[in-house]
C-alpha cells in the first residue's frame, strides 16, 4: 500500500518505537522565542547539560517586543523574558535573530524567510502555530516547555503518530476571496475539533495554485481545527521559494529528495473532506472561537447552546445580525497568519488613495523586518501612512495581549490574526477574524463591507 506525505516524512525520522505506540522522532529544526524557552534553558542548567545540537536551534524575539520604540521595553516581565533569551542564546551557542536585526520577526515567518524551513524536515517550536511550516511539506508542530527542554537535551521527541485526514480543495477562488477564507470556512463548517487526532494534508488544484505565502496562511490555522499538523506537498512553487535563501545551502542536492515528497496514488486516508471554493464568500467570525463565523451575507446563527449565549454576550452581538452591523473601532493587519508581503500588497491596493474612517484606529505590523524592508522598498509604508494607518516595527503585536498593542475593553477589532478568544487581544477585546483585504476595506469604510465589490 502507498504512503501519504505525512507517513513518508514521519517514518524517515523514527529513531525507535513501534507504530501505534509512542515513537522517538529525530528533530531537524528547533525554533525558539522568548516566552516558552526560559524554563527549558534553566532545566539544562540545573542538570549541568548543554544543548545537543545548538546548530539546529534558532531563536528570535516576537511575542513581547514593542512595535513602537522597540528598545524601550516598559513591561518588566516582557523585558526580563527578552533579556533572558538573549543571555541564554549567548551562553548555549544558539544563533539569535536579535532585536532590530534584519532577520528578526515572528518565529513562523523567520523560518521560511531565512531558508531554515525546508521540505521533509521535522520542525518544532514552543508555539501552537508551528504547523505553518507544514506548507513546505515538513512535519511541524507546537510543543510545550518540558518538550522544549527534551529537544534541547536530545534533539528528539516522543510522539504518537496521528491518523491521516485529506482536505481536497478544488475550484477557482472568486475575486475578493483568499486563503484565509478557505481555512475559516472549513473551521466554520466542521468545527474547531475536526482535526483532533489527525495530520491534515491540504491538496487539490486550488492548493497547488496558491503562493507559498497563501499556503502558509492555511497551515498556520490547522491548530484552530484541532490538528497539531497541517501539510502540503512541496512542488515547483515551494522549490522556487526556498531557492537562494541563506540557509538553503544544499539546494541542488536536496531537491532530488524533495521531489519524492508526495502522497502515493494508492495511499489511503482515514478521512477525506472535499471543498469546492468556486462559490466561497469572504468570511467573518462573530463569536469567541474560529468556528463561530459566517459567510459575509449570512446572518449570525440562532443560539444553540450555552457557549453561543456566552459568546453573543461577550461580543455584544445578537442572532440575525450581519457582519456589516458590527460597530468596529480597530483594524489590525499583522500576525503570523497574515503579515507577509503579499498580504500587505493586497491590502494596500484597497487602501491606496483612501482615508481611514474617523471611527477606526488602524495599525499595520509587518511580521518580520525582512517584510518591512521589502514593503518600504515598494512604498507600501507611504500608502498606509498617507491613509491614516500606523506603520509599525515587526512583532506579534496585537495578535495577543502580551505587548503594548492591545484592543481596548469592549471595542470590536477586524483582525487578520488567527484567534478570537475572549481577551486574546486585550481584556474585553472583541475580535473578528478576516482576510487582509476585508480588514483593509473595513478600515476605510468604518465597517465590514463585501470586499468582492471593492477588489477589481
Amino acid at each position: 500500500m502507498g504512503k501519504t506525505l505525512f507517513d513518508k516524512v514521519w517514518n524517515k525520522h523514527v529513531l525507535t518505537g513501534k507504530e501505534g505506540d509512542p515513537q522517538l522522532l529525530y528533530i531537524d529544526l528547533h525554533l525558539i522565542h522568548e516566552v516558552t524557552s526560559p524554563q527549558a534553558f534553566e532545566g539544562l542548567r540545573l542538570q549541568n547539560r548543554q544543548l545537543r545540537r545548538p546548530d539546529l536551534t534558532f531563536a528570535t524575539l516576537d511575542h513581547n517586543v514593542p512595535t513602537v520604540d522597540i528598545f524601550n521595553i516598559k513591561d518588566e516581565i516582557a523585558n526580563k523574558q527578552i533579556n533572558t533569551l538573549q543571555d541564554n542564546a549567548k551562553a548555549f551557542g544558539v544563533h539569535i535573530f536579535d532585536m532590530g536585526s534584519d532577520e528578526q520577526g515572528i518565529v513562523h515567518m523567520v523560518g521560511p524567510e531565512t531558508g531554515l524551513t525546508q521540505p521533509g524536515k521535522t520542525i518544532v517550536c514552543g508555539d501552537s502555530h508551528t504547523a505553518t511550516h507544514g506548507a513546505f511539506g515538513a512535519i511541524a508542530f507546537g510543543i510545550g516547555t518540558s518538550e522544549v527542554e527534551h529537544v534541547f537535551a536530545t534533539q528528539s521527541l516522543w510522539q504518537t503518530k496521528p491518523k491521516n485526514l485529506k482536505i481536497d480543495v478544488t475550484g477557482q477562488l472568486p475575486t475578493g476571496v483568499y486563503a484565509k477564507d478557505i481555512i475559516l470556512y472549513l473551521i466554520n463548517q466542521y468545527g474547531v475539533d475536526f482535526g483532533t487526532g489527525y495530520a491534515l494534508e491540504f491538496s487539490g488544484e486550488t492548493i497547488r495554485s496558491l503562493s507559498m505565502e497563501a499556503r502558509m496562511t492555511i497551515c498556520n490555522m490547522a491548530i484552530e481545527a484541532g490538528a497539531k499538523y497541517g501539510m502540503m506537498a512541496p512542488d515547483e512553487t515551494t522549490f522556487e521559494y526556498v531557492k537562494g535563501r541563506p540557509y538553503a545551502t544544499n539546494f541542488k542536492y536536496d531537491i532530488d529528495a524533495w521531489q519524492e515528497l508526495y502522497t502515493d496514488d494508492d495511499a489511503e486516508f482515514d478521512k477525506v473532506i472535499t471543498l469546492d471554493v468556486s462559490t466561497l464568500e469572504p468570511q467573518v467570525t462573530w463569536g469567541t472561537n474560529p468556528e463561530m463565523g459566517v459567510s459575509f451575507n449570512t446572518p449570525f446563527p440562532e443560539i444553540q447552546n450555552v457557549n453561543d449565549e456566552r459568546a453573543y454576550q461577550y461580543m455584544g452581538l445578537q442572532p440575525g445580525q450581519k457582519a456589516e452591523d458590527i460597530d468596529l473601532g480597530y483594524v489590525f493587519l499583522g500576525s503570523c497568519t497574515n503579515a507577509r508581503l503579499s498580504d500587505l500588497v493586497e491590502a494596500s491596493h484597497i487602501v491606496k488613495g483612501n482615508t481611514v474612517h474617523p471611527n477606526i484606529t488602524a495599525i499595520v505590523v509587518p511580521g518580520s523586518r525582512t517584510v518591512k524592508i521589502e514593503a518600504e522598498k515598494l512604498g507600501l509604508d507611504k500608502i498606509f501612512k498617507d491613509a491614516g494607518f500606523d506603520w509599525r516595527e515587526p512583532g506579534c503585536s496585537m495578535c495577543l495581549g502580551m505587548n503594548p498593542d492591545q484592543v481596548p475593553n469592549g471595542v470590536h477589532c477586524a483582525s487578520t490574526s488567527n484567534r478570537n478568544f475572549e481577551g486574546r487581544q486585550g481584556k474585553g477585546a472583541r475580535t473578528h477574524l478576516v482576510s487582509p483585504a476585508m480588514a483593509a476595506a473595513a478600515a476605510i469604510n468604518g465597517k465590514f463591507v463585501d470586499v468582492r465589490k471593492v477588489v477589481v
